[in-house]
């Protein structure tokens, strides 16, 4: 007893998951290289006497503002499937054509600078058009751009060195764009950070940015989806000669110095930064974090090897070995960072569950196994699949979802006719139905939609707020499963679970931890809420018959609970029915007041007792195959009336298993008990003695005449 306590408490207070979900975010592939920035710093400034002084620190950012803008457009060719050799020489005519603007044609800024960065664009559409739509290879056809450009750049010298350097512009805004500051930063490295955060945001957020990576990953497969291949790999050459642009204005504005060694060799230092950060020279895989670690690491260890007297090939040696550690280290971290994560990322708790309650033919149990659904009519059978959940309109019309990502009506009195009513697509899990004939319809993976009677589809909500310390975007509905409508017009709806996707919920089991969570969306406002967290697999919703309050289950948990969602008791969480005999799904109203539960699967004795042994849980999921993981029985199931307090009073069986071997939900319509289950190939009617067969859940919601 002492043992389990102890683990009980090291697993609430200690949880594995921490690290797993860590592991999953895309910013721990930053790590290597920030690993390596660490490292630089440690090294050169333990041996470099007065390394972080203010003054050398500010040096060394104004020469980053300035370096690190060629990274960025070297970034965003490579990560685009390309690479551009000539962004050393593009800096270098920026710098000296900038020069000849001010200090020889006296021309304005506001026309000096627009020139050199039409000029420098303009070489990078060059470069764009001959990789992007004539097809060439970049490496081949930006080397040849690199020897034209730095051919025109020694001209340039040849004729206006000596005149630029003898001249002087006279300018207050020229001045501080080459030695100013804001807030104590270089006015470059300013400059450098905001085009870093544009990039960013770019990349992340919009639909060019996700294009450059589609196109970097796989061009055919870009191609093959009909995005625009060429004209975005231009438009990233284009890019990267405007922001070579910028930077080789804001080095001519800094330095005054037409030098004939300006730009040269920068493309590999570019190269190098870039992949030192840990973007992929494939393209498809980095990001612009990865290029400022880089671009920071690379200026660190060039001004450090200075600094102690490394000159010549000594700095370009020490270069290149952390160039090649940090490559080393970054294909080690990608190759075993999945196998990590995959070892760690499923999780399993503490979870222990009361005794099974017997439901043993014959006994005293109300839970007793019977045969009373054996004789079912069946509806639909074998040209519908998986409909996991029905409910009806106002015209007693019969919907349910399928596995084909429709809702298929079944039209009254008989419901032999059937027909598509409408398509929504991923997989139409809780029905329920407003006063106006609005179907609302939770979509595993989609979030909640809604069908109209005129059959348009429109999408609610698929997010909610993000938990301000969950370490997962939880703000993303994984997998809403069930729903039911408050008197005021509120929807409430579970979420069963915000770590797995739709094809993984199984493994929420495994874990057994409250991963789930209810969530409330207000159509009067449009704000959609988590009203409940930490929830075993939330798996039913349903408005209790007093409208005050939402019974729901949790599925792994074998309980019903209430919560109040207005009056008196607003907010307050109860306990209604704990130690169910197997895993309830949806609960939904019956005409007597009482409510209807099914039982999706039995509780197992391996099971139950594998949960209170997270240990041996976590030993299964990394050393046996998903196939041989213990997981809920969901093969046999029933369905059980409760009262309001949680007394058991009636209970329905399919001993056979024939009609209904799986049973996730149930409602009752006109003395009839219509049962759906998500792994079945049909519809059940079942004929209730003494049930008032002029009972609707459309009245009983929404009133009106029968």
């Amino acid at each position: 007893m002492s043992s389990e306590v102890l683990t009980k408490l090291r697993y609430r207070y200690f949880p594995d998951h921490l690290l797993g979900e860590i592991l999953s975010k895309r910013w721990i592939d930053n790590v290597p290289a920030l690993l390596w920035l660490v490292i630089v710093l440690v090294i050169f400034g333990s041996i470099i006497p007065n390394f972080f002084l203010p003054s050398n620190l500010i040096d060394t950012s104004r020469q980053l503002g300035e370096v690190g803008l060629v990274v960025l457009a070297m970034t965003v060719t490579i990560l685009c499937g390309g690479i551009d050799l000539s962004v050393g020489s593009i800096f270098g005519l920026a710098n000296i054509t900038m020069l000849v603007f001010v200090n020889i044609f006296a021309w304005p800024l506001y026309v000096a600078i627009p020139a050199t960065l039409a000029l420098t664009s303009a070489i990078g559409l060059a470069n764009g058009f001959l990789v992007g739509y004539m097809k060439l290879r970049a490496f081949l056809t930006t080397l040849v751009t690199l020897i034209i450009v730095r051919a025109v750049v020694d001209m340039l010298l040849l004729k206006y060195a000596q005149p630029v350097s003898a001249a002087y512009f006279d300018s207050a805004v020229w001045d501080f764009m080459g030695d100013g500051t804001v807030l104590e930063l270089p006015f470059s490295l300013i400059v450098y950070l905001i085009v870093a955060f544009v990039l960013h945001v770019i990349l992340s957020r919009t639909r060019p940015g996700w294009r450059i990576l589609a196109v970097g990953g796989s061009r055919r497969s870009a191609h093959n989806v009909g995005l625009p291949v060429w004209r975005t790999i231009c438009g990233t050459y284009v890019l990267s000669g405007f922001l070579c642009g910028v930077a080789g204005i804001l080095y001519a504005a800094r330095s005054n110095s037409p030098g004939a060694e300006v730009g040269t060799g920068l493309e590999v230092v570019a190269i190098t930064a870039a992949v030192l950060g840990g973007n992929s020279l494939g393209g498809g895989r980095g990001s612009i974090a990865k290029a400022i670690i880089g671009a920071i690491t690379v200026m660190l260890v060039t001004n450090g090897v200075v600094r102690i007297g490394l000159h010549s090939g000594g700095g370009s040696m020490v270069l290149g070995a952390v160039l090649f550690l940090a490559v080393f280290t970054d294909i080690r971290w990608l190759k075993h960072r999945h196998k990590l994560l995959s070892r760690v990322y499923v999780s399993p708790t503490f979870f222990d569950l009361p005794p099974v309650p017997d439901a043993t033919k014959g006994s005293s149990s109300p839970y007793a196994m019977n045969n009373r659904l054996a004789g079912v009519e069946l509806i639909g059978l074998g040209t519908i699949e998986h409909p996991e959940d029905v409910i009806f309109d106002s015209k007693d019309h019969l919907y349910c979802g399928s596995r084909q990502g429709d809702i298929v009506r079944f039209a009254a009195p008989d419901y032999k006719r059937q027909e598509v009513f409408a398509h929504i697509g991923g997989f139409p899990a809780g029905l329920a139905c407003d006063k106006d004939d609005n179907i609302f319809v939770c979509v595993a993976g989609m979030g909640l939609y809604k069908v109209a009677p005129d059959r348009s589809v429109t999408k609610v909500t698929d997010e909610t707020n993000r938990s301000f310390w969950s370490i997962i975007d939880d703000s993303r509905l994984r997998i809403a499963d069930d729903l039911d409508i408050a008197p005021d017009g509120r929807i409430f709806f579970s979420e069963a679970t915000v770590r797995y996707e739709t094809h993984d919920w199984p493994v929420d089991a495994l874990e057994s931890r409250g991963n789930g969570r209810i969530i409330c969306y207000d159509p009067k406002t449009g704000v959609t809420r988590t009203v409940l967290r930490n929830l075993v697999f939330p798996n039913g919703v349903v408005t209790a018959h007093d409208g005050q309050s939402i019974m729901f289950c949790e599925s792994w948990g074998c309980r019903i609970n209430r919560y109040w969602i207005s009056g008196p008791k607003a907010g307050k969480l109860e306990r209604v029915l704990e130690n169910l005999p197997g895993y309830p799904d949806n609960i939904n109203r019956a005409s007597d007041g009482c409510y209807w539960i099914a039982l999706m699967g039995m509780r197992s004795p391996a099971l139950d007792l594998s949960l209170r042994m997270p240990g041996f849980r976590k030993r299964m999921a990394r050393r046996l195959p998903h196939d041989q993981w213990l997981y809920p029985n969901i093969n046999q199931g029933c369905v059980i009336k409760m009262t309001e307090d949680g007394r058991v009073i009636d209970v329905l069986w399919d001993e056979s298993g024939e009609n209904h071997p799986m049973i996730t939900s149930m409602r009752e319509h006109r003395g009839s008990l219509f049962l759906s289950g998500i792994t079945n190939n049909r519809i059940g009617r079942h004929r209730l003695e003494g049930a008032d067969p002029s009972w609707t859940g459309n009245r009983s919601y929404w009133g009106g005449a029968a």
